[in-house]
């Protein structure tokens, strides 16, 4: 039996349709599931946790190498399905919750005390109507994880890869690149999924840095310039930072690019990171 009949079979054996508020599209290519498990680089010493496992898909290869795997569902269904297809395995958790509203750190933390743990990996194939909220938490929270492997949609994972100041970054790309090196590891197609998504996928990984990839003093200034930048990205970062009163007065903005060299008609997108910190650091000491 392939994955596709595997996968039918249980949709039909519990009464199972997709519940599209929830973003759910069911994983049926074996090829796919093999790719995110081997590029996960998975051992025994390895903490999986899987965020939105569904059927249990990619559930069944995580527990076959990881030492112990914490599946967290925020679908009752779901849940029903997962204690029964791995009730015989003693290395799952199974947890039925909203993951924005779960204490990762603590749960990390207890597992590690309690096991030979040694390094904590994420493992996904995202809700895509929550992937930024899911990737925001996971690296805001600063949680003791080695990496993120995530299918995400297509177009987000390119916004994501892409580096600060590319033509396509967003505000989370210079999250991203702050904390972690991305690396998009596959395209995935629509017919890869029961019912097939109307957008294509990519499944990316995320190597955490053991360190910020720049030192920030102000880390909390210094994304809120940069949010501010791309809430506001037809206009040039001296207008952006006017209209989120950065600064009460134009001269001072365009000073304060001009000390830094910067065009003081660039546009928030283009800066790097190393930029926006010396915009920060400027801010910070309240020198204008």
């Amino acid at each position: 039996m392939d994955l596709y009949e595997e996968t039918k079979l249980i949709m039909k054996q519990n009464n199972i349709f997709a519940n599209k508020k929830l973003g759910q599209n069911f994983l049926i290519d074996e090829n796919i599931v093999s790719e995110i498990v081997n590029s996960s680089e998975i051992t025994e010493n390895d903490l999986i946790i899987e965020i939105g496992p569904g059927l249990g898909t990619l559930t069944s290869k995580l527990v076959e190498k990881a030492g112990k795997v914490i599946c967290i569902e925020l679908d009752q269904r779901m849940i029903n399905i997962l204690k029964n297809r791995f009730k015989l395995y003693n290395n799952i958790e199974i947890i039925n919750e909203d993951v924005l509203k779960v204490n990762l750190q603590e749960l990390i933390e207890k597992n590690k005390k309690n096991s030979n743990i040694q390094k904590v990996k994420i493992v996904a194939n995202l809700p895509y109507y929550i992937t930024t909220p899911i990737i925001m938490k996971l690296l805001e929270e600063k949680l003791s994880i080695e990496s993120i492997t995530v299918m995400v949609q297509k177009e987000v994972a390119i916004r994501l890869a892409d580096k600060p100041g590319g033509k396509e970054s967003g505000s989370i790309t210079y999250t991203i690149w702050y904390y972690t090196e991305p690396e998009i590891i596959l395209n995935v197609p629509s017919k890869s999924f029961i019912p097939e998504p109307e957008v294509q996928s990519a499944v990316i990984k995320f190597n955490v840095l053991k360190q910020p990839r720049i030192k920030v003093e102000n880390e909390e200034l210094f994304f809120k310039i940069i949010k501010s930048a791309f809430m506001q990205k037809r206009k040039t970062l001296v207008n952006a930072l006017l209209n989120s009163n950065f600064f009460e007065k134009r001269e001072e903005a365009e000073k304060c690019l001009e000390s830094i060299g910067i065009d003081k008609k660039i546009r928030g997108e283009k800066l790097t990171l190393e930029q926006y910190n010396e915009i920060t650091k400027i801010l910070d000491k309240n020198l204008y």
